[in-house]
């Protein structure tokens, strides 16, 4: 029996890991040095942060946006979230957003909820013929901060790796 074959059609794709909470150091890193002593979860001020699987914190970006305090960050006594002063410029996620098909705008329904609650006015609206504005997404204006994920009311707004632009030398 070919093992190599009954492994690639009975094996699970890894699931992508959690997104933990910003300046995070990697993922390796993250679990080796996370103490799971919750310190991040209670210093967070929005809610964003929670407990998540294994004990360890997730940015839940149905529950909050993050408002960049780094209130997180300074109370995490392991490492495991880059202390906010030593992050200096580093965007504290590494990605942006992506609005899909499903939104409302996109089946000709007026909906500006996202642009709305985009502080730094990163979700524009293109106007088109015929149609509703659609909802354009700046990469280089976008902080991360997640305002725009939850109120989407048919959720059709994703997290997604960041352009190449974004990610620098």
């Amino acid at each position: 029996m070919d093992v190599s074959r009954r492994r690639f059609l009975g094996g699970r794709a890894p699931l992508p890991a959690p997104f933990r909470p910003p300046w995070s150091v990697s993922e390796p890193l993250f679990l080796d040095r996370c103490s799971r002593c919750d310190d991040c979860v209670k210093a967070c001020p929005t809610g964003l942060l929670q407990r998540g699987e294994g004990g360890r914190p997730v940015a839940d970006f149905m529950l909050a946006a993050c408002t960049f305090c780094g209130d997180c960050s300074r109370a995490c006594p392991s490492g495991a979230i880059t202390p906010v002063d030593a992050a200096g410029s580093a965007r504290p996620w590494s990605f942006g957003i992506a609005i899909g098909e499903g939104c409302l705008a996109h089946q000709n329904v007026e909906c500006r909820v996202c642009g709305e609650l985009c502080d730094p006015a990163a979700i524009r609206f293109r106007p088109r013929l015929g149609g509703v504005p659609v909802p354009e997404v700046d990469d280089a204006a976008c902080t991360g901060c997640g305002a725009c994920i939850a109120p989407c009311p048919v959720v059709a707004i994703q997290r997604v790796a960041p352009p190449t632009a974004l990610e620098g030398p």
